[in-house]
């Protein structure tokens, strides 16, 4: 079996032989192996995958530090997680160990576990684990940036270093005239069998002829050839470029490609695009973004709406125009009232954010807005904190409430 994560014991030099090694961690290492553990040593921390380090005895804080100062070479931000059990000052040299880390500004926590068969410990454990192995993920992926983020977007243009360091994708610049170039090469028949889908699955077509759907299918194939070609993870768009210059939109493209889980997000917006990209990861959801257009303050209730909106998430759809336009293609979702996830990151250095809970509580149709319309009704958080420090412009919505999981993460990750 193919390990997910390395655990190395530490131990003093006073341990007399391996038979008392095995008295005290023995049963801990079953259950580190039998959950997919792998017990390393100095020679494996090279290894990009989570670490934990089991204290094992006391007079080890100086052998973590060693370590965790080599694995920093290959592993640079890795939070560490040290676990602690109730014998053998295990616990003392773990609160001394992670209070010096604290004091280098370096992330840490500390699982206790009461007894091998600590059925809480280890399953808060396992919760880690996976909150690691999200880290690990967006450490790997390569976003795509499709020309330049959208002039507007003046609080959304984050520098691509800071967006590496905070959290982790590498950021690729691509130039527009790429999709531009594939859309020329695409021809009718390669997108006959997704045309007819989106078009028999719609609730209605308004305004919008035949032409305009094939015209806007082809930039789906136009960003697929792109993401397959530079081996992407996501992908963000400077769409209104595509209306510009060639009267298409990008819309349904977007839609169709997290639809499919490849995380597409518009405008060129690196920071939204990375909320989407994180929601999705930690949450195995399709996530929306869209604009914040209206506010209650009494009822403390505020309107989503956007162009595009992966179909999957709604329980219905409509084709429509573009609605800025006019032109092109825009989806008119219609979403089910339920429970929903709303959040925002950003700031310089991308680790500040905005979440709340709420419900949606109606989807609309009204003409003066972006197409998919919902109406979100707060449990927690209010608007007026989001208009006295508001992060940007897009918010990103995923169906369930989330915070806490979402906010835990943060907090070990990213908050500084």
């Amino acid at each position: 079996m193919t390990s997910r994560f390395g655990f190395i014991p530490i131990h003093s030099q006073l341990m007399k032989n391996e038979e008392a090694f095995n008295k005290i961690a023995g049963s801990y290492i079953k259950n580190f192996e039998r959950k997919g553990g792998e017990s390393w040593t100095k020679e494996n921390l090279k290894n990009p995958k989570p670490l934990f380090y089991m204290l094992v005895t006391g007079g080890t804080e100086e052998l973590l530090l060693n370590l965790r100062n080599e694995r920093n070479k290959h592993i640079q931000n890795e939070p560490v997680i040290i676990l602690a059990h109730p014998t053998h000052n295990s616990l003392p040299a773990s609160l001394e160990v992670l209070a010096r880390l604290q004091q280098d500004n370096e992330k840490g926590r500390i699982f206790y576990l009461n007894g091998p068969n600590d059925k809480n410990g280890f399953s808060k454990i396992e919760r880690t684990l996976r909150d690691l192995e999200v880290w690990f993920a967006l450490k790997r992926m390569r976003i795509g940036m499709v020309g330049t983020p959208s002039d507007w977007l003046v609080a959304s243009n984050p520098d691509l270093t800071t967006l590496q360091e905070t959290w982790g994708p590498t950021v690729l610049p691509i130039s527009m005239d790429e999709v531009k170039k594939s859309l020329q090469s695409i021809n009718t028949k390669s997108i006959k069998t997704i045309l007819e889908s989106l078009s028999n699955s719609a609730d209605e077509v308004q305004e919008l002829l035949w032409t305009d759907l094939e015209e806007n299918v082809k930039v789906y194939n136009a960003l697929k050839q792109l993401i397959e070609g530079h081996k992407l993870d996501a992908v963000t768009v400077r769409c209104f470029d595509l209306v510009l210059d060639y009267k298409i939109t990008g819309c349904f493209a977007l839609a169709q490609l997290n639809d499919e889980g490849m995380i597409a997000g518009c405008e060129g917006d690196l920071v939204s695009t990375v909320g989407m990209i994180w929601t999705h990861e930690m949450l195995g959801q399709i996530p929306w973004m869209a604009n914040p257009v209206q506010w209650n303050d009494d009822s403390n209730t505020i309107w989503l709406a956007h162009c595009t909106v992966p179909i999957s998430i709604v329980k219905k759809y409509t084709l429509r125009s573009h609605f800025e336009s006019g032109i092109g293609v825009g989806i008119q979702g219609t979403f089910s009232n339920g429970p929903v996830t709303l959040l925002r990151i950003g700031g310089v250095k991308m680790d500040k954010i905005w979440i709340a809970e709420g419900e949606i509580i109606q989807a609309g149709k009204a003409e003066d807005l972006c197409r998919t319309q919902a109406e979100v009704k707060l449990n927690n958080g209010t608007i007026r904190d989001l208009l006295q420090a508001p992060l940007g412009n897009h918010l990103i919505l995923v169906k369930g409430h989330h915070l806490k999981q979402l906010t835990d993460w943060w907090k070990i990750f990213i908050d500084k």
